[in-house]
C-alpha cells in the first residue's frame, strides 16, 4: 500500500484491529471534534485503491474507540483495513498546522541551543514523527509527541525539542563518573562475592 495524503487535509485516525465479526475496526483517533466521524460523514483513506468511507457508527467503551463504515461488512474486510489513515479537508483551527507547514522550520532546544531543521513529517504506526537534519548532516526520527515537541511555532518558524538522551546524534551522552554508583548487581556495594 502506498499512503498519499492530499495537500490541505488532515489525518482524523488510524485505523487498528479488527473488532467483532460485522467489519468493525478499533480506531486511535486524532481529531479533538468528535464531529468530524459522525455516522453517514464521508471520508478519504490515504491508500487511492479504498479511496472514500461513509462511517456508519463510532462508538467508545472504555478508552478505546471503534468504528465501522458502510462498506466494510465483515472481519475480513476489516483486517485489511489496518493501518489506513482516515483524511479529511483541515479545519481553520487555533494551533494546529499541516505536516508540510512543519518542513523548513529551525528546531531549537528549550535553551535556545540550535539542534537543526525539520526536513519531513512521516506517519508512523504509533504516532507521526518529524524527520531532523542535526547541524552534523545526520537524519533523525524525532517522536512528534508533546513530552518531546512541546512548542510548534510556525509563524515563529521554529519548534522546541525536548529529547531524551541519545535520541539526537549531535548531542553529547552523560557518561558514567566512575563513581561505582551505577553497579550491575544493583546492590551499591562494591563486594566481589569473595569474602577476605
Amino acid at each position: 500500500m502506498s499512503s498519499v495524503i492530499p495537500q490541505g487535509y488532515v489525518i482524523l485516525g488510524r485505523i487498528g484491529a479488527a473488532h467483532g465479526l460485522r467489519g468493525e475496526v478499533r480506531i486511535e483517533v486524532r481529531t479533538d471534534d468528535s464531529s468530524r466521524l459522525a455516522a453517514g460523514t464521508v471520508v478519504l483513506t490515504d491508500d487511492p485503491l479504498v479511496g472514500e468511507l461513509t462511517i456508519a457508527r463510532l462508538r467508545e467503551a472504555s478508552g478505546k474507540a471503534t468504528i465501522a463504515f458502510e462498506q466494510v461488512v465483515d472481519r475480513t474486510d476489516a483486517e485489511a483495513m489496518r493501518g489506513l489513515l482516515i483524511l479529511a479537508p483541515g479545519q481553520a483551527e487555533e494551533d494546529a498546522w499541516y505536516p508540510d507547514d512543519l518542513v523548513g522550520l529551525a528546531a531549537r532546544g528549550d535553551d535556545e541551543r540550535k539542534l537543526g531543521t525539520i526536513t519531513a513529517v512521516r506517519a508512523m504506526p504509533a504516532h507521526e514523527v518529524l524527520v531532523l537534519r542535526e547541524p552534523s548532516g545526520t537524519h533523525t526520527m524525532v517522536p512528534f509527541v508533546t513530552a518531546i515537541v512541546p512548542i510548534v511555532d510556525v509563524a515563529g518558524g521554529f519548534v522546541v525539542l525536548t529529547p531524551p538522551a541519545g535520541l539526537l546524534a549531535d548531542e553529547p551522552v552523560a557518561e558514567d563518573d566512575g563513581d561505582g554508583e551505577d553497579d550491575v548487581d544493583g546492590r551499591g556495594d562494591e563486594t566481589s562475592g569473595d569474602e577476605a
